[in-house]
């Protein structure tokens, strides 16, 4: 891998992870530095299926959303750095810490996903990541998660 910080756009992001619509929760990842760190982008809008029912009348991104959308905007990180596309790479959470929300993500917001890897290792299966969304650059959640990679057999 180069120096330079990569991208991944939605066709890369589904050649890494598995989730598709409904449950695909991130648009982009940019600013990849190898498994270190990177930065998701989500674009919330009211399509979304939660939105119908969290609220009628207030539509809310759920808390549980934003946290997995960090989450698979590290997956793709940790993809993209070990060279995942067409893999079949599975990521599962252990746990998560520490986790706080500070605003409300409505549709029209666009959620910026600063994720960094705490521990973990190409070849490791446990990996820790430390993580902050914000629209606007207002703080929407921060949160560390405990995650494995069910990394595929070679």
């Amino acid at each position: 891998m180069t120096e330079q910080l990569k991208t991944a756009d939605i066709e890369l992001i589904q050649r890494i992870i598995p989730h598709r619509y409904p449950f695909l929760l991130v648009d982009k990842v940019v600013d990849i530095d190898g498994y270190h760190s990177a930065t998701g982008i989500k674009n919330v809008t009211m399509n979304e299926p939660h939105f119908q029912g969290h609220f009628p009348g207030k539509p809310i991104m759920p808390g549980v959303t934003i946290a997995e959308a960090m989450a698979q905007t590290a997956a793709v990180m940790v993809g993209v750095a070990l060279d995942m596309a067409d893999k079949e790479l599975l990521v599962y959470f252990m746990s998560i810490d520490k986790c706080k929300f500070r605003r409300m993500v409505v549709p029209g917001d666009q959620l910026e996903m600063r994720l960094t890897t705490v521990r973990g290792k190409p070849g490791g299966k446990v990996w820790k990541f430390s993580g902050v969304a914000t629209v606007d650059g207002e703080m929407a959640c921060e949160t560390e998660f405990t995650a494995m990679m069910d990394l595929p057999k070679e």
